[in-house]
């Protein structure tokens, strides 16, 4: 929206309401009018250049208010109004324009938004303006090299003023206001009220506010009496019409007094924009126009408030100075009425507007007087003067009514409705989510499906009431952040607190449910081919290596294809993730339902539940690390068990004595505590102490196990500790199993620390450590990292972005997937493995309906099966120290 003569950048608008008469509308439009209106009563033209950042915004704003939109690009409203409009003179333009609503009052763009008319206007008006006490520094800086510096300045900030009519001049500020500290060019937004009470806290936040709302209406009378004395271009005499309006933004700084300076106005809405993408930015920007859209289509009008305040005016038809004259008997005029029936509505939508001009203000009437005796002492501009003064009496009038100031901000309005106190405005998200139902403020739970491919979305809201505050989870929480999105239900709950008590009470909430869809799966027949992929190009770890799928030798799939191939010595065998696909150069045509990660040149072998039993039969399995690797213990409870009976998100250490019939004890302790402040958290060799304490009594054999590991906090320090805990135990010889670092922490999420591409590239390096270290001590490994750097989109609910798994009560109805360890028989029996088929021993893990709970997770799940090979390899090394 904005500038529609000068600029080839900016977008216009042209709105029309008309009569539904189909005589009126051939009478108004005999040649033309479907070109740009169709038969649609309530149409919107939009001229944008392409790509325009506010296109769609704008579209999707008039169609909700029932609008038809039609976009017209590398078209310009000015040309098409002048050559091509649907009128073919001024009577018909006369009768049109009372309809139409156009973003353009073409003398405002013409003297205040361009350096050469506000030269124009301080030349006309500077002899004058030292008489009327208007000092040209406090009003523009055209003049002024040094003012013009923004270092000099304290802050600046963008204010929103809309326009509705030149003359008389109607203006409006919007509450919100866009505030920088120059030279920085971080900015932020902030209610007006709210910036002076801050930023003037030592002097007069009140004036300050008055003087800012003061020095705009003097540059917007100024430009009114200009434009009535000046000799204008054709057009600007031809084209008005009485709803016509505009954005405007006014760029003022504030030094150290409270004396605004006018830098710059904008003909049209202006962002200071960095970055297209930031969520607070857009969400200013749709608040804003959602505002602006409201207020100027809105249809709030009282036949019996006008008539009693036209009853009030016409009976005081002289003023006391006698400055506006007329006759008793004199009917009010058409553009009188209009005048006052537009500001009418006006006044009873505000909205988030505050009223600028008619201002009460006696300075500001005053000036007014003196610029119009001064440019017309023969006063042939008179009747301007008494659509002037008509306005001051609507308002004067429409106060007294209503017995509430409607001119005073929005802030105390809305303070006022205790109806909004639990309710939020808007809901806001980037990328955009289509919630279902609608968005309406009484509504409290909301549900969004998103592709596979968004892996994070920004969520905000603005509340309906100034004294309430928006945070997310919980009361203390931000108001805008950036979520991970995992597969399947994710839960953002919107909390509202009335801070205007001692202590701020939550009054009410908002639930939204945003599913994410899994990676789009194509079913295959018999013309498929196999792929594999270690890394995948959105986030390559290793530049140096290829990156997505790559299409597998027919030696290499020959290879895997044995019948006997040998088992897997460790838990960091090289291999890659391998999927059948129609082409590998495309993965929206694989069956991912199918993927299964393939070692190189050997395979790990799945226990069935008797031999797993038998495994752990006598054991005491220790876990100490963080949720990923409880996800890895609550996986092998429910293998061993076949059955998870009860979970919990443990974050101290809990015992199991339930494991394999009471024949094999688990314990785990949650490290690191990282809730807890440095100074008070445990280290590891103290949590570690304190599980093999709580675990006694122990064998210094292989039938005591600790497995330890995590996310990203693990090093080769850890194992170091281990190694002399042990040793100082008296447990050397037991069996230590290390799952090496995974893949998380790798988004833009808000509330904790992301890593770079750079940072997330060094957790190669800092892997390879762990896995070397951790065998040198003659432990056995399991290599997480590489099994989820390829697959780093696949996570579940979680901030990080590293839980490969999930605990869920289980569904019966729901069908339980089998272990995918090896490629299903459909695909087996395919043109590469034709002899090789699926383990049987994995038929009986399909399902237990007896179950409550079930660890959900095929990324887990395979690292998990890992875990159980080495758990019960069948040799081990035991290093003496």
């Amino acid at each position: 929206l904005g500038d529609c003569t000068h600029s080839q950048s900016q977008m216009a608008i042209a709105v029309a309401s008309l009569p539904e008469q189909p005589r009126f509308q051939e009478k108004l439009f005999p040649l033309r009018k479907e070109h740009y209106f169709g038969s649609h009563t309530r149409r919107a033209v939009l001229y944008a250049p392409p790509a325009h950042h506010e296109t769609e915004l704008c579209q999707r704003i008039l169609t909700k208010h029932g609008y038809t939109v039609t976009v017209l690009e590398n078209r310009r409203l000015v040309e098409d109004l002048r050559h091509e409009g649907p009128f073919q003179s001024k009577n018909h333009w006369s009768y049109f324009s009372f309809y139409l609503q156009v973003n353009l009052l073409p003398e405002i763009q013409h003297f205040l938004c361009r350096k050469e008319g506000l030269c124009q206007i301080i030349k006309a008006f500077s002899g004058n303006l030292i008489y009327l006490n208007l000092n040209m520094n406090h009003v523009s800086t055209i003049s002024d090299k040094d003012i013009l510096k923004a270092q000099d300045l304290s802050v600046i900030i963008k204010a929103y003023v809309l326009v509705t009519s030149l003359t008389p001049l109607r203006a409006f500020i919007h509450s919100t206001a866009t505030v920088w500290h120059p030279p920085k060019k971080k900015h932020f937004t902030l209610k007006l009220q709210r910036f002076f009470e801050i930023f003037f806290r030592n002097s007069s936040p009140q004036q300050a506010f008055n003087n800012m709302k003061e020095a705009i209406n003097k540059l917007l009378l100024i430009t009114e009496v200009f434009s009535k004395s000046s000799k204008l271009i054709p057009f600007i005499l031809y084209f008005r019409c009485s709803q016509c309006f505009q954005m405007l933004t006014f760029d003022i700084g504030f030094g150290m007094s409270i004396h605004p300076i006018v830098l710059k106005v904008h003909e049209n809405f202006d962002f200071q924009i960095e970055n297209e993408s930031a969520i607070q930015d857009q969400i200013s920007k749709e608040l804003l126009f959602e505002d602006t859209f409201k207020f100027l289509l809105s249809d709030e009008f009282s036949t019996s408030s006008f008539i009693e305040a036209l009853q009030k005016i016409y009976g005081s038809s002289v003023n006391k100075d006698r400055t506006y004259n007329r006759e008793d008997e004199q009917c009010f005029s058409l553009e009188e009425m209009n005048s006052m029936i537009a500001f009418i509505k006006e006044l009873k939508s505000l909205g988030q507007f505050e009223l600028l001009f008619p201002s009460s203000t006696p300075k500001i009437q005053m000036l007014l007087r003196d610029l119009y005796r001064t440019v017309d002492p023969m006063r042939r501009l008179s009747s301007v003067l008494t659509l002037h003064w008509l306005l001051s009496n609507v308002l004067q009038q429409f106060q007294l009514m209503n017995k509430e100031k409607l001119v005073s901000n929005y802030n105390e309005v809305i303070a006022a409705d205790k109806d909004t106190l639990s309710h939020i405005r808007q809901i806001f998200t980037s990328p955009q989510l289509d919630l279902n139902p609608q968005f309406n403020p009484r509504i409290r739970e909301y549900y969004a499906e998103v592709p596979f491919d968004m892996v994070t979305v920004k969520i905000g809201a603005e509340p309906s009431n100034c004294q309430c505050h928006v945070h997310l989870d919980d009361k203390k929480g931000p108001s805008i952040a950036n979520y991970p999105l995992g597969l399947g239900l994710n839960k953002v709950i919107i909390v509202l607190t009335d801070d205007s008590q001692p202590s701020p009470e939550v009054v009410s909430s908002y639930k939204v449910t945003i599913y994410r869809e899994d990676r789009p799966s194509l079913p295959l027949f018999d013309d498929y081919m196999m792929c594999g992929f270690v890394q995948d190009c959105g986030s390559k770890i290793r530049p140096e290596e290829s990156c997505g799928l790559q299409p597998l030798s027919h030696e290499y799939l020959s290879a895997i294809s044995q019948t006997v191939l040998k088992t897997c010595e460790a838990g960091d065998t090289k291999g890659q993730w391998i999927v059948p696909c129609l082409s590998c150069s495309d993965n929206r045509t694989c069956d991912w339902r199918e993927i299964t990660w393939q070692p190189h040149g050997c395979r790990y072998s799945v226990l069935a539940k008797p031999e797993l039993q038998r495994c752990v039969e006598g054991r005491r399995i220790l876990f100490i690390g963080d949720s990923t690797n409880r996800g890895m213990m609550y996986y092998l409870i429910e293998r061993v068990n076949k059955t998870l009976q009860e979970w919990q998100k443990t974050h101290d250490v809990k015992c199991y004595h339930n494991i394999n019939e009471g024949k094999t004890f688990i314990s785990y302790s949650y490290y690191p505590q990282f809730w807890m402040t440095a100074n008070q958290r445990p280290t590891f060799e103290k949590a570690l102490e304190q599980l093999l304490q709580r675990s006694r009594p122990l064998e210094n054999t292989d039938q005591t196990v600790l497995i330890v590991g995590g996310v990203q906090w693990l090093n080769s320090n850890h194992l170091q500790i281990i190694q002399k805990v042990l040793n100082r135990e008296n447990l050397s010889n037991i069996l230590v199993i290390v799952k090496s670092i995974g893949m998380g922490f790798h988004l833009p999420v808000d509330g904790i620390h992301s890593l770079s591409q750079a940072e997330v590239q060094n957790l190669w390096n800092e892997n390879l450590i762990i896995l070397d270290t951790a065998k040198n001590l003659g432990y056995e490994v399991v290599d997480t990292f590489v099994i989820t750097m390829g697959r780093y989109k696949e996570f579940l609910r979680g901030k990080c972005g590293c839980h490969f798994h999930e605990v869920v009560k289980s569904n019966p109805s729901e069908e339980r997937p089998h272990i995918t360890m090896t490629l299903s028989r459909h695909y087996t029996l395919g043109k590469y493995f034709g002899n090789q088929s699926k383990p049987s021993q994995l038929q009986d893990y399909a399902t237990n309906s007896q179950s409550p709970y079930h660890v959900r997770g095929p990324i887990n799940q395979v690292y998990s099966e890992i875990l159980l090979s080495r758990l019960c390899a069948s040799k081990r090394q035991f290093v003496s120290t």
